[in-house]
């Protein structure tokens, strides 16, 4: 067993462990994620032409794979593959012209790394068929709410999933989001997407969750988010955290998407110290020396 503790379900379906302190077992086709002690890295890898930061840059497959290589070796354990822009304002693409885009780069980094390829959609079909070509994860915005058949899926593949929270869509969440009861919202959100998922028969130990950061959000609802993250735990599930170069950083600095890597190593150091258990990052190499440290704070 990789992890000190061991995530168990009761007989009544309830998890042990303390809030904050807990260690948790994923197993995913070819090997399992251990989370608890260590913080693990998930490095975005979109090849997409409109991202807010990564754009066009890992378009083309060539540079896409080299970029996968280089960020497992700066300390990557999750690569992240999307093929479609959620950034706020942006426009969703068609089904097949995301699955163009990610499941041919899926199927050779499948072949070449020794890491779990996440699928980062929304839809079932892409899900389907980016497991079938080598992912090993879903990464759903959607919550396993957009798509009603996205938890099929996941079951049916015995996958883990990551259910984010997230207010309208990409095109229409940041156009004067609202929320009078942010942290109680989240959760219920959340209770929602869980009951789906395990009556489609996923297991509990399976499931990851995901406040979602700037989904929906405004900048103070998302410093509130990672101050009081801690309070997350007492679901009894693994978190993770995506504040990579995200826009309330870049208002708070006055800082352009390129100037945001410090703000963004901040976020992360306090949402590790607050109990994030997997950190969605651009910059892997510098976010790996952060939960290094903050690992190491954390565990003595």
């Amino acid at each position: 067993m990789c992890c000190e503790t061991k995530l168990r379900e009761d007989t009544n379906g309830s998890m042990n462990g303390n809030p904050g302190s807990e260690h948790f077992e994923i197993d995913y086709p070819r090997g399992k994620l251990c989370l608890g002690r260590k913080t693990h890295i998930m490095g975005v890898l979109n090849v997409t032409p409109d991202s807010f930061y990564d754009g066009n840059k890992n378009f083309v497959p060539e540079d896409a794979i080299a970029h996968a290589h280089k960020m497992i070796a700066e300390g990557a354990d999750i690569i992240d593959v999307g093929g479609e822009s959620t950034r706020p304002g942006a426009h969703p693409i068609s089904e097949e012209e995301e699955l163009k885009r990610v499941i041919p780069l899926i199927k050779i980094l499948s072949r070449q790394i020794n890491k779990p390829i996440s699928i980062d959609t929304y839809k079932a079909a892409v899900a389907k068929k980016a497991i079938e070509a080598g992912a090993s994860i879903v990464n759903d915005i959607g919550g396993l709410i957009d798509d009603k058949n996205m938890a099929k899926v996941v079951a049916e593949a015995k996958v883990p999933v990551v259910i984010m929270h997230k207010k309208g869509s990409p095109m229409t969440m940041q156009k004067n989001p609202v929320s009078k009861n942010l942290f109680p919202e989240i959760m219920a959100y959340w209770e929602k997407s869980i009951s789906a998922a395990i009556e489609a028969g996923i297991r509990k130990s399976k499931i990851i969750l995901d406040p979602g950061i700037g989904f929906g959000k405004t900048m103070q609802q998302n410093l509130e988010i990672l101050k009081r993250l801690y309070e997350f735990k007492k679901m009894g599930y693994p978190l993770l955290i995506g504040t990579s170069r995200k826009n309330f950083i870049g208002v708070l600095l006055n800082a352009s998407v390129q100037e945001r890597l410090y703000g963004t190593l901040a976020t992360l150091a306090v949402a590790i110290m607050n109990g994030a258990d997997i950190i969605r990052v651009h910059d892997v190499k510098e976010a790996a020396h952060v939960a290094i440290l903050c690992d190491a704070i954390r565990n003595s």
